[in-house]
């Protein structure tokens, strides 16, 4: 974990360009106590580690299914499809596709350890920060932590998306959903330490895979139905022409039981205070 001394910045989108139903902004000013967060996103190793402490099965494993990008679907796994997302029809549901076999039946993760654990729910990731005595970040607490020291910038490194031609993160690069640019028309996750790390030594804090926050989106509309929780990040499907989410003040939501494949989390943990106060960004 990184520790970091705590302090005040300015949260949110500084330049108008959220989605407005997203609520990114205004920019204000929060303060954050000192905490120690993940470098990394918890990978395939360190959750495979947790299940064989406690024989943990994942809510997509108990619901028989989770969300596939169509891309990425495993050939033996064809027949596992149960549909696709009516609004989002690049998402198939599968029968089988859990945090080990993230495409479906037939894949598997074996040449992943170091990459991000996904097709875990809000849920899947709270029990894992029970195990590991940790927490989940709070989203201020993310967002803090993914600026690296920046204040009001676009993205963990600055303002261009790719300074001097150099990419930075894992995003969508082609005609989305249909054709990847990548070299050999790669698509899904990377290793959680591709790319350079922020200010702070985070890595990935734009792009790979969603991260899981504590915080309720909103108060649930309903008070027998759990409120929906904040995801931040970004993952590698997020494209211009459809989802710029991957700008650090971007945020959305998803219920607490749902699971994809772009899906993962960081944790955290409460430091002592700073005797000298919290530190301005």
């Amino acid at each position: 974990m990184v520790e970091l001394p705590g302090g005040t910045f300015r949260m949110g989108d500084a330049f108008g360009e959220g989605y407005p139903a997203d609520r990114e902004g205004p920019v204000r000013e929060v303060t954050v106590a000192a905490f120690a967060i993940d470098a990394t996103a918890v990978t395939n190793a360190q959750y495979a580690e947790f299940v064989r402490a406690t024989g943990y099965r994942t809510d997509a494993e108990r619901f028989g299914s989770s969300f596939v990008f169509h891309l990425l679907l495993h050939p033996a796994a064809a027949r596992h499809v149960l549909g696709r997302v009516e609004q989002a029809p690049w998402w198939l549901g599968v029968e089988g596709a859990a945090w080990h076999s993230p495409e479906g039946p037939g894949s598997g993760i074996q040449d992943r350890a170091d990459h991000p654990v996904v097709h875990v729910s809000h849920d899947d990731a709270l029990a894992y920060c029970a195990w590991a005595d940790v927490r989940l970040p709070t989203e201020a607490e993310w967002e803090y932590a993914a600026r690296g020291g920046l204040d009001g910038a676009r993205y963990p490194w600055g303002d261009d998306f790719t300074p001097g031609g150099e990419e930075r993160c894992n995003t969508w690069t082609g005609d989305f959903p249909y054709r990847s640019d990548r070299p050999g028309g790669h698509i899904g996750t990377v290793p959680v330490t591709a790319y350079a790390p922020n200010g702070h030594g985070l890595y990935n804090t734009s792009g790979n895979v969603w991260e899981w926050c504590q915080d309720a989106f909103d108060p649930p509309s309903d008070a027998a139905r759990p409120a929906e929780r904040v995801i931040r990040g970004g993952s590698y499907l997020c494209h211009t022409s459809y989802c710029n989410r991957y700008r650090v003040a971007a945020r959305s939501h998803n219920t607490p039981d749902s699971s994809t494949g772009h899906g993962g989390f960081r944790t955290a943990r409460s430091l002592p205070p700073n005797p000298e106060g919290p530190v301005p960004v």
